[in-house]
């Protein structure tokens, strides 16, 4: 039997999440070093699939431990990455931000968990990713919130409450 691999520059975005899934797992389990994680994601976020597959799933997934441990070697890679990253980061944190104020306001409080675990690992990942991409691309979304909102081509714009919360998720990442 011929043992598959996925070349990383090719995954789709699918096939990023599966792969972060089962890296995760294996990291969980103990069967894969800190180290050689740190250097599968690093190859896989290099690009724009693996780089969005890769946060989509260790983000989101609540089993996932990995970025609430944020091993060195993975900061490492990840700063080497550069700048992808923390635009990421930032966006998924504007973006979950934005929705634990939707969550609460329907009183979903499940949801309004899940949307504060994502905004907690963006903002602990953002404090250790490097300073001055970090400040480049917060201070974008400060100078662009007025024109940022809920939908995919921001056709529906945050609110006051939204800005005022997303504002509030920002100035946290420096304590």
């Amino acid at each position: 039997m011929e043992k598959k691999t996925i070349n990383f520059k090719e995954a789709s975005f699918t096939q990023a999440i599966n792969i972060s899934a089962q890296w995760c797992k294996e990291w969980g389990e103990d069967l894969l070093s800190e180290e050689v994680l740190a250097d599968r994601i690093g190859e896989l976020t290099k690009t724009r699939n693996g780089l969005r597959g890769f946060f989509a799933y260790a983000l989101s997934d609540k089993d996932c431990f990995l970025l609430d441990k944020l091993p060195f070697s993975l900061i490492y890679k990840l700063n080497e990455v550069g700048d992808a990253v923390t635009e990421i980061v930032v966006k998924n944190l504007i973006m979950s931000s934005a929705q634990i104020i939707i969550h609460r306001r329907d009183n979903n409080h499940e949801y309004e968990i899940s949307s504060e675990n994502i905004s907690d690992r963006c903002k602990a990942i953002l404090r250790l990713l490097e300073t001055k991409s970090v400040t480049k691309s917060v201070n974008q979304v400060l100078r662009d919130l007025d024109d940022m909102g809920n939908s995919f081509d921001n056709s529906v714009k945050y609110d006051s409450e939204q800005k005022e919360f997303i504002k509030k998720q920002i100035l946290d990442i420096a304590h």
